[in-house]
């Protein structure tokens, strides 16, 4: 597996990272712990060193399922967390409340190295801006926990520009995580350039548009009654009617790279910026050993025109988040 720099930092992990949030959360009931450390540690062994967590999947379960995973390997690996949720004050065990005051972040980084079993927060970030927390006032107790030695690299998700700029002032952002796919561009327009200044690196998460370009999702697939994508819009039957599009072209090219439309996309990911490490998540063996086969797919200059003058020409449908949710992004 090669390895990239997030950035200008020198925190280097494999080009294709993990993440574990489906294992415990978000997408259907959660999986059998000691098959997930089977994946887990099957990453490990395949080169993968870059593994991603929070406190709120779960909450609290795929913090503790990731620490048991790699605390054999605990010197080998990078784990990033983190903070920025409390649950919600009507009791319904929801955690949709944002809390990032300072006193809170470090009550978490607490909670999380001991679910984690480490003395140290490979990469701490941000989970969603708060808008009643100053920016420097997080970077600043980042930059206090980073200096007690708790943790090692800052991080921000889903913030936009100006207050990426904002924290970096404070205490050097690592890297920015936020979606990014060949159906969610969005963050090319502002965003890159603003890292590539900067010299923050970028995590892609969901960069196989949680499961859909994989080809294995289409109008009539049924999800459970626990996984998430229930109430996301571009999720309806008629919006993936609509988006099949997008997966039919990723399929031609991929048949054609003798590749599978999961490759295909990771590897579109990957040649966008050397200093990009997406972390496509998954719960079967199968699918990590073919992700990471992504990164041995070479796309030429000609493959990735070709591929951005036909996404160009589609029209994506449906929202990527909820309303409610669709409030903590980019700010």
């Amino acid at each position: 597996m090669q390895k990239r720099k997030l950035g200008s930092s020198n925190l280097e992990v494999s080009s294709i990272g993990l993440g574990c949030m489906g294992m415990s959360f978000g997408y259907g009931p959660p999986q059998d712990k000691q098959e997930m450390i089977a994946v887990i540690r099957a990453a490990v062994e395949s080169g993968v060193n870059f593994f991603d967590t929070a406190e709120v999947y779960g909450p609290f379960t795929n913090e503790e399922l990731v620490g048991e995973a790699l605390a054999p390997v605990r010197e080998q690996v990078v784990i990033a967390t983190k903070f920025g949720f409390k649950p919600a004050a009507d009791g319904s065990g929801r955690w949709s409340e944002l809390d990032s005051r300072p006193e809170h972040i470090k009550e978490v980084a607490e909670a999380s190295l001991k679910r984690l079993k480490t003395d140290v927060i490979d990469l701490f970030y941000q989970h969603r801006v708060d808008p009643n927390v100053p920016i420097e006032d997080v970077a600043g107790a980042v930059k206090d926990l980073i200096q007690e030695g708790k943790v090692k690299h800052f991080g921000l998700s889903e913030a936009g520009a100006q207050t990426i700029r904002r924290a970096h002032a404070v205490q050097s952002v690592t890297a920015l995580q936020s979606e990014y796919s060949l159906w969610w561009r969005e963050p090319e327009a502002e965003i890159l350039p603003t890292l590539a200044e900067l010299g923050i690196g970028f995590v892609p998460f969901s960069p196989l548009g949680k499961g859909f370009l994989t080809g294995k999702i289409d109008e009539t697939t049924t999800f459970d009654s626990t996984d998430f994508r229930n109430v996301v819009p571009r999720f309806s039957a008629e919006n993936r009617k609509a988006n099949q599009a997008v997966v039919d072209l990723i399929s031609d090219i991929a048949h054609s790279k003798n590749a599978t439309p999961a490759q295909i996309a990771l590897a579109w990911v990957l040649a966008q910026k050397p200093w990009i490490v997406p972390i496509p998540g998954t719960t079967k063996l199968h699918r990590l050993q073919e992700n990471l086969g992504a990164a041995n797919v070479e796309l030429t200059a000609d493959d990735l025109r070709e591929i951005d003058s036909a996404v160009s020409q589609l029209a994506i449908q449906g929202e990527r988040y909820p309303a409610a949710a669709q409030k903590m992004i980019n700010r």
